[in-house]
């Protein structure tokens, strides 16, 4: 795993402890919940974040960034751009162990609440062993209740292995509509990248159209179609079947169990 500046903040052999303790998955199952922005109060950029901490602290918001800075087993920093802007912290208090992205371009999706980060009430509250330089203290961060992968449809076609079984959460335009449980999303010009086909287990909140913006959570895992059969209740006719067997047997397909306009 390389993350951005990570090398210049910690010696090798704290790299190898940070690696080796909860950032990493268990063996057994490196999946996780779910993950759904809240709608109701709509996804925020880091940037906002940074600039109007006050009037959101209290407020739970999703935001996508690039990890920085890995501060301990269970902080890091995150920001959306990698010459602008503060970093806002990240303290995952999901009980769940989070790895991060082995691609440093990959973006990290955080659902939490904003808060100023306080070392001693952050321990206290969530029992924590925090091991957080004090310059962070009073900085913006976020108390994560779930985190996943963000990447771009292409940046998963291109190099699926890091996010099988993993949950991710991608958004992406709709490219083609090939039955109602099945289309693809757009690779967005990504150089080596293909469209990424996404099966649904539940229906989307409205009628979907091509060339609309969505937003998508789910498993990704490879595509063989008698696996798919016996594994879930998807209707294709002949035709379909026949395309989705010649384009794309074996390549990554996302399964979604959650999906519905984007809020960008």
């Amino acid at each position: 795993m390389f993350i951005k500046h990570y090398r210049k903040s910690l010696p090798a052999s704290a790299i190898a402890l940070a690696l080796m303790a909860v950032l990493l998955p268990s063996c057994a199952d490196t999946t996780q919940d779910v993950v759904t922005p809240r709608q109701e109060e709509g996804n925020v950029t880091a940037e906002d974040v940074e600039e109007n901490t006050e009037q959101l602290i209290g407020q739970t918001v999703t935001i996508r960034g690039e990890v920085r800075q890995v501060l301990d087993n269970v902080s890091f920093t995150i920001s959306e751009d990698e010459f602008f802007g503060d970093e806002i912290i990240v303290v995952n208090t999901s009980g769940e162990p989070f790895m991060l992205p082995e691609d440093d371009d990959v973006e990290v999706q955080v659902i939490g609440e904003v808060r100023q980060f306080n070392m001693v009430e952050f321990e206290e509250e969530f029992d924590l062993d925090l091991q957080v330089d004090t310059d962070y203290e009073n900085k913006p961060a976020i108390v994560a209740e779930s985190l996943a992968l963000a990447p771009e449809p292409g940046e998963i076609t291109q190099n699926p292995s890091q996010f099988y079984n993993r949950t991710v959460a991608v958004e992406g335009e709709v490219e083609e509509i090939m039955s109602n449980n099945t289309f693809t999303l757009d690779e967005d010009q990504l150089v080596g990248g293909g469209d990424l086909l996404v099966f649904t287990l539940v229906a989307p909140e409205r009628t979907m159209v091509e060339g609309e913006d969505v937003f998508v959570t789910g498993e990704i895992r490879p595509f063989v179609s008698a696996e798919f059969e016996r594994d879930y209740d998807l209707t294709w006719d002949l035709d379909v079947q026949r395309q989705l067997e010649a384009e794309y047997e074996n390549q990554p397909a996302f399964i979604a169990k959650s999906i519905y306009p984007s809020a960008q």
